[in-house]
Parts: C-alpha cells; structure tokens; sequence
C-alpha cells in the first residue's frame, strides 16, 4: 500500500515540474497531534515528529533520536532513516525543486532547511490528499471555561497583548497557534485528537480589537454567551478579502507557526516581522487558579494510575499483552467523570519495545507482557480541568542487578531535577545535566530531552520552556514541566520516570513541586547507591503520595501503597 502510494506521488512530479516532494507530520494549524496525519499516510511512519522528503529515485524520512528505532520498524524498507539534525541547512540532495504545501510549512523553517541547497516550489494543492483524500475532518462547536476555572477573564489576557503591541511598536499580531488563540479568549474545543484545541486563528490590534477566523457555525454558543460578537468573526474563506483592506501595517507573525500561506497574505501591503508569538510566554506562566486545577487533577489521576499499578503487580493472573495493559489503564481513568480522553498515545512496552521511546501497542502489534521482563509505561489524561503525562517502569520479578543500577542512576537524575536550586540553575540547558550525570559517570545516556513545558487544559507537550541541551528559557514561578530522565537498551529493555512538576516560590526561592502523585518502583531501587538527602526524598514523596490519593482506594490498595513510605 505505502509502496504504491509512494509511486502515485512520484508518477505527479512532471505535471508540477518538480524532483521531489516534502511532506511533514502537522497539518496547517501545525498541531503535534495533527488530525490529517499525511506523514503516516505516504510513509507508515506513527511518530509524533517527522518529515518525508520523496525524490524520483530515493526516499528519506528524518526523526529525531526518540523515533529511529521505531521509524526503522515501520518505514525502513521504502525509506532511507536520517537523523532530524541533519534537516539543517540539508545537503543530501543538491540542485533539486522540492514541492511544498505552503499551508503546511514556514518559511522560517525551509530556509534553515531544505532551500538552502535547493529550489522550493508552492504547490497549493496538497499532493498527498489526491492520492489519499480522507481527511475531511469535521470541526466541532468550540466552548467557553468559567473565569473560576481559567483564573483571568479574556478581556484582561487580551489587554496585555495589546501592551505588549504598543511596547513593541507593532500593530496588528496575527495568532496562528490555536493553542494561543485557546488560551487568549478562554475558549477551547475538540479538533484535536488529544487536546481540548479548537482549531481557529485571530488578530488582535494594539487597541484591544480582535478577529477570530473561524467557521461561524462553531462558534454560536460563543456568541450567545457574548465572548464574541459576530462582527468579529472572519469566515476562513473571507480572510483574503479582510486583509486586503490592511495598508501599510505592522504586522507580527509567529515564525514558528505562521505558514508561508498566511505570511503571503499579510505581506502583500503591509511589513512583516518575525518573531515569537508573546502569548507562548504569557500561556507558559500559570496562574493560581490553573495550578489549583492541575493539582486536583493530578490527585484524579493519582488515583487511578495507583488503583492500576496495584492491579498489574497484585492482582493480574493472566497473561495480558501490552494493548490489554493500556486499555486497563485507560478504564481506570474513565471511571472519573471529570476524565476526558489521553494526552496522547499511551506508550506501553515491555522488555525490548520499552526501548522504543515512544513505542505504541496496538490490537495488531503488541507483545504479551513477559514477567521476567520490565514494562515501561507512559501515558496521560485530559481532565476537566488539567492535563497530565506520568511514566512508571514496572517489575514483576526479581529484577538483574545491572538493571537495579541504572534504574537507581536514573531516578538520582530525576531527584536531582526536582530538587534543583532554581536560583543557580535557572533554565533547562543548566538543568539537563544534572538529570545525566549518575548515567554519565557510567557512560551512559539518553537521547531524548530531560523535560517539555505543559499547558493547562490544553497540549501536553507546550513550550518555549524546556529541560533540554538547549532551551535557554528562564524558569519562572508558574511554569509546568516534566522530569522525565531514562535509559534505554536496545533490544532488552527500557527505563524512564517521570513526574510533572510545576515551580513554586518557596520563602522567596524558587522550587519545583511535584504535580504527579504515584509510587515509583521500590523493588527497582538499590537503595546503596543512594544517599542520605536522596533517600529523604523518596520518603517524603511516598508519604505526599499515600496522604493525598489513599482515602479513594481500597484497603488492600492502601496496604500496598503504605509499603512505599
């Protein structure tokens, strides 16, 4: 099927004169998860980052380190697998005229990528839906949150951008990230597969005036409710005509989300400049409210992530695979009224295809979970009101004493994340070597980054802020992170933990607190090789677990959680 896809694209290059195609993961509203998955389609390709670029005689598919394992498995035989750093200025073609949607890309991004040594030529119409056209995703009538739940109003959200236009001399901010446009009006939706996003785009002034470019009928009980009027609403369609009525303005533009399409527009009168769309920054900063939901929700999801651990190490008997696990880990969340859907694919995987950093089971695909191996077990939920992403690497048996010892050099990193002087340490290019440190003093590493930034209610995975080798983000009051060190063996097994923690200000120091609330493996742990101050922390923890979720589970529940402490 791939294969004959992949034909059907190439037998179209001489109609559009070009030598290739370039076809990324999002789609134009360049979500992570995006509903028109093209990548997967013209390459098999599940990964949540990718790129396929189609040649007349050779294919390559660029993932980063999380996915060449995985992307070797589903696209090898049609693909030539390369590493994502090659992606910048990429010369392992030279001369061609590579064909783009320009819906699907920034200019930001082929210029410090596939142009540099080639030719891009704007093909409006996506060449990838006419040999699969099945994406005709129906959007859904987008909803308010409660100013008690959002913790600002809208009108107070949209009078700081516009400061921040005055501040900066510019006129006009195009918001083309949904997310941004989510948080700015309070609204969110459910054009996203794991992420409360309503799909739509705004501009905002320097005056407080906004547009919000969406379908009409999406937006009727937003009117009804008078968070917007319906002067202020611009169809799609009808984009083109508004913004011919712009002469002369200051626009801004996110370069990281704007596609060539939009920026095409708005600089056909008017001067554009590039930059970061300010509301990343304001979003990344939550506020009191938000942090109270997230907590709740983390309890929530404590709760069932605790009842589901209990079940798979005390109360399972049968033979289950890793498809079965998820789906039981899934049904425990489900059980809460507030729980809404995961944060993303759950990633279970038991001995080598825990070593697959973002592995996914599925009916077809999965291996029953052997008990002499150990289960990595990633996943996460959206809950009214918060979102949350845990991993838990599980034992069954007696565990090998090498692996005791990197599981134990990996959960020192992750203390030593979450007990970081945020004072001296103070953004994630600091922070990442820490979480590495007890692995390198063994050689060892991980390839994927220590921590990502996570919205409220909204993508699980949000920056700008970052726990990596290069986020030089300052770490604020408010932010939300993950802290997820690990060590993987290819074709034996996979380690990780994680936990979010969100930065709080303790007697005037800045500290991370934990938001995740579930036992981490004790029988994983050796305990020699931890220290007094270690050792005190997993106390703690263990006892801020069994304080905060034990009253909503059973005795024998409570017995075993209370074995942690």
């Amino acid at each position: 099927m791939i294969k004959k896809r992949i034909k059907q694209l190439k037998s179209q290059f001489k109609k559009f004169g070009i030598d290739g195609y370039i076809i990324p993961k999002n789609d134009e509203f360049f979500s992570e998860y995006a509903s028109k998955d093209r990548l997967r389609s013209i390459s098999n390709f599940t990964g949540s980052a990718g790129y396929a670029v189609i040649l007349k005689k050779k294919n390559y598919l660029f993932v980063d380190g999380r996915y060449t394992l995985q992307a070797s498995m589903e696209s090898g035989k049609q693909f030539k697998i390369t590493k994502y750093e090659k992606i910048l200025n990429c010369k392992l073609f030279k001369n061609l005229i590579l064909g783009v949607d320009p819906k699907l890309f920034t200019s930001h991004l082929l210029l410090n990528s596939f142009k540099k040594f080639n030719k891009i030529k704007e093909i409006e119409k996506n060449l990838i839906d006419t040999i699969n056209n099945k994406y005709s995703v129906k959007s859904k009538p987008f909803f308010s949150l409660p100013e008690n739940i959002a913790g600002e109003s809208h009108l107070s959200k949209i009078k700081k951008v516009s400061n921040y236009l005055k501040k900066n001399k510019k006129k006009i901010l195009f918001v083309s990230a949904p997310e941004n446009v989510a948080w700015l009006l309070n609204i969110r939706g459910f054009d996203n597969p794991n992420s409360p996003i309503p799909n739509c785009r705004l501009l905002i002034n320097d005056k407080n005036k906004i547009y919000l470019i969406a379908e009409f009928k999406n937006l009727k009980k937003l009117v009804k409710e008078k968070k917007i009027k319906k002067q202020q609403i611009i169809e799609p369609k009808n984009l083109k005509i508004f913004s011919d009525k712009f002469k002369n303005k200051k626009i801004l533009i996110d370069k990281k989300s704007c596609s060539i399409f939009y920026e095409n527009l708005f600089k056909k009168n008017n001067k554009i400049y590039k930059n970061e769309d300010p509301i990343y920054f304001l979003k990344s900063i939550k506020n009191k409210q938000e942090i109270d939901n997230m907590i709740n929700s983390h309890i929530l999801d404590g709760v069932a992530l605790s009842k589901f651990l209990y079940w798979i190490q005390k109360v399972n008997k049968n033979k289950i695979t890793e498809f079965d696990a998820q789906n039981k880990l899934e049904n425990f969340r489900k059980k809460n009224k507030n729980y809404l859907f995961p944060s993303f694919n759950t990633i279970a995987g038991t001995g080598s295809n825990g070593a697959i950093v973002h592995y996914r089971a599925s009916k077809k695909r999965t291996k029953i979970i052997n008990k002499k191996d150990i289960f990595l077990c990633d996943s996460g939920g959206q809950y009214r009101y918060g979102t949350t992403d845990v991993t838990r690497t599980i034992c069954f048996s007696k565990p090998k004493n090498y692996i005791k010892k990197i599981f134990t050099n990996v959960l020192k990193g992750h203390i030593a994340v979450v007990t970081t002087n945020l004072s001296k340490y103070s953004n994630g290019k600091l922070i990442d070597p820490l979480a590495r440190k007890f692995l390198k003093l063994k050689g060892l590493d991980y390839e994927h980054g220590t921590g990502h930034g996570v919205g409220f209610f909204l993508n699980v995975h949000e920056g700008p802020q970052a726990i990596s080798k290069f986020n030089n983000i300052k770490i604020h009051e408010g932010m939300i992170l993950s802290n997820e060190p690990g060590y993987y063996k290819k074709g034996k097994f996979g380690i990780r933990i994680e936990n979010l923690v969100y930065v709080k200000k303790i007697k005037k120091k800045l500290m991370f607190e934990n938001l995740t609330l579930a036992p981490i493996e004790k029988s994983l742990i050796d305990y020699k090789q931890l220290n007094k101050k270690e050792k005190e922390y997993l106390f703690r923890y263990h006892l801020d677990v069994y304080l905060k979720i034990s009253k909503f589970l059973t005795k024998p529940e409570k017995k075993w959680l209370a074995s942690f402490i």
